[in-house]
């Protein structure tokens, strides 16, 4: 991935980064070439006459825009996460870049539909405070990522689960001790 469009702070070093899976363009790319065979039939074997040729050479170019569109939207975005803040950079003339700082991240969350959870991509949500959501959508290992962010923010339990039984366990060795002295 080319990050000239990606400006990191000193010392700010990335966690994580990916982009939309490449299936993600197969809808766009299924239309522009349906539309470029029904152009080639209407120009080439379609009711004879000028109009009809180009009314196919035009359906024919159509079809190729909307599927080099399609191609070109998944493969010009890019996320980052750093150990600061979410990257979102998208677009293929003009670019935006969302940029969200992880102390500002109040919640996240990620979401598969049938087709991600049998192929291990799905989309995270990032609620952030005083602004607009910031979405990674259609990603690799989207619980991965989420655990990354979470880490990163600290909204991860430390600990083992060992651990905090053990933890359980001299508390409620203390409480029995407190409880058995005579008062």
């Amino acid at each position: 991935m080319s990050r000239d469009w990606l400006t990191l702070a000193d010392g700010e070093t990335v966690a994580w980064e990916g982009s939309p899976i490449l299936t993600t363009s197969l809808p766009g790319v299924g239309v522009g070439i349906a539309l470029v065979v029904a152009g080639a039939w209407l120009a080439v074997v379609g009711p004879a006459g000028l109009a009809a040729t180009l009314g196919g050479a035009a359906l024919a170019a159509a079809g190729v825009a909307a599927a080099v569109g399609a191609y070109l939207a998944v493969v010009n975005t890019e996320y980052v996460v750093s150990d600061r803040a979410l990257y979102a950079k998208s677009g293929i003339v003009g670019v935006r870049v969302t940029e969200a700082a992880l102390s500002r991240v109040q919640n996240s969350a990620f979401s598969q539909d049938a087709l991600g959870a049998a192929f291990g991509y799905g989309t995270v949500t990032f609620e952030i405070a005083g602004g607009n959501d910031v979405r990674f959508r259609r990603i690799d290992d989207p619980k991965g990522v989420r655990r990354t962010v979470d880490r990163a923010t600290g909204d991860e339990i430390p600990g083992s689960l060992d651990q905090w039984r053990a933890v359980l366990a001299e508390t409620r060795a203390l409480r029995r001790a407190v409880e058995s002295r005579p008062r």
